[in-house]
């Protein structure tokens, strides 16, 4: 292996050869010092591509002959990537004696730079292996679902980059731990008087790492009057241009302390939501008779579904010898089920459904007001004056076939419906 000497020589060449060609002794050094730190940064950079392919292909084919997934989490994070760094800057940080042999102070300022970004690296390959243990643990370990593994990681990272900071600024400074303690009597004064300014900027920070909200999002937040998209995120505002072309200011750090909608994962999902419900009235849900269940078969879309459920009906009817004389003896068929089945029957049926996502009509709880159905199904178009005459179709047609089955709405009654009851009562 080449010593420092052996490499001082062959730097030298350049600049001797410049020299015998009358070059000044200045000007040679300059022109050779430079030469040589872009020969070796090309060198590096490609010595860098070259290695970072070689150990990331090489750990992926050990993590797939390898039996545990702790390496698979550890390809996922970008370990071995940064783990390849490393090897260019060691070289390089070997190099910078001999490069800048004549340039003291720059070669000073080459180590610093250096080291910064050594310290920067090891931060970056301690987020990694954070990165993989969190993961690693959700994925195979039951009992770690639902903790938050992310809030630890992140109070680990902070100390990381609290201490990577120290270093930093002691590498450039000089100051000691003693120094920044002595420092904190003046630091607790600026934290006061840029306390706004500060919040903002740690806000505006968070928001950007953890992707919260991006430019061109459409939030709603309740607090602050706004519903729109963004349309500026800077250190002290986001700014919000609400749908009806007004616009209202957040304070940054609002959207860390306080809970807003984003509405985002629903315009990058496949499709949009569609959740309303039709209250029908209690008293009007029946059982049906043979009669009403033949006038029922004239809806195409339900024909089949009533034919087949009336055949296990009258088998089961039979087998347990259930008195018909009543309805409620045995099993029946109601009114309100064959709606559900007929609205159900709707939305396979409507091309602007996605029929990949949940799709449903259920019951829920009664109430003072009637039964709720509720519609519950995903919507294609995800614009919103599309996906309202979209939901607006569906539940127009579902109103007006209502009195087919023999169903009614529930409705609280108005003045003119109690002036009238007067009326009769009179």
């Amino acid at each position: 292996m080449m010593d420092y000497k052996t490499l001082t020589t062959y730097a030298e060449w350049f600049e001797f050869f410049l020299r015998d060609q009358g070059v000044s002794n200045y000007w040679a050094s300059v022109i050779n010092t430079f030469l040589l730190l872009v020969t070796v940064l090309i060198v590096l950079i490609i010595l860098d591509i070259i290695i970072r392919k070689v150990v990331v292909q090489g750990f992926k084919a050990f993590s797939n002959k390898s039996k545990t997934t702790f390496d698979d989490f550890l390809a996922a994070s970008n370990f071995p990537r940064y783990i390849a760094h490393t090897i260019p800057l060691a070289i390089l940080w070997s190099v910078i004696p001999v490069i800048f042999r004549d340039y003291p102070t720059i070669q000073k300022a080459f180590d610093i730079l250096v080291i910064g970004y050594l310290v920067i690296l090891c931060i970056l390959i301690y987020r990694s292996i954070l990165r993989t243990i969190t993961n690693y643990l959700r994925e195979t370990n039951e009992k770690f679902a639902d903790k938050p593994l992310e809030s630890y990681q992140q109070v680990m990272m902070i100390f990381a980059w609290a201490t990577g900071i120290f270093f930093l600024v002691h590498l450039l400074t000089g100051y000691t731990l003693q120094s920044v303690a002595t420092f904190g009597a003046l630091s607790a004064v600026i934290l006061l008087i840029f306390k706004d300014t500060l919040l903002g900027f740690v806000a505006s920070i968070q928001i950007s790492v953890n992707d919260i909200v991006r430019i061109g999002d459409w939030i709603t937040f309740s607090k602050f009057g706004a519903d729109g998209y963004v349309t500026e995120i800077n250190l002290a505002t986001v700014r919000v241009q609400n749908f009806d072309n007004t616009y209202t200011t957040i304070p940054t750090y609002s959207l860390i302390s306080d809970s807003f909608q984003n509405w985002r994962g629903m315009q990058e999902s496949p499709g949009r939501r569609i959740k309303r419900s039709i209250f029908i009235k209690q008293t009007s849900i029946k059982f049906l008779t043979p009669e009403e269940l033949e006038e029922l078969k004239k809806i195409q879309l339900i024909k089949p579904y009533i034919e087949h459920r009336e055949k296990d009906v009258m088998s089961y009817n039979k087998k347990t010898e259930a008195d018909k004389s009543l309805l409620i003896n045995g099993r029946n068929q109601t009114n309100l089920g064959i709606f559900r089945k007929y609205a159900d029957a709707i939305l396979h049926e409507n091309p602007a459904i996605n029929k990949n996502l949940f799709l449903m009509v259920r019951h829920l709880a009664p109430t003072d007001k009637g039964i709720p159905i509720e519609i519950f199904c995903f919507s294609y178009d995800k614009t919103w004056e599309n996906y309202e005459h979209i939901q607006a179709d569906i539940f127009d047609h579902l109103l007006a076939s209502i009195p087919y089955f023999g169903l009614e709405i529930h409705e609280s009654p108005t003045g003119k419906d109690i002036s009238q009851i007067s009326i009769k009562a009179e």
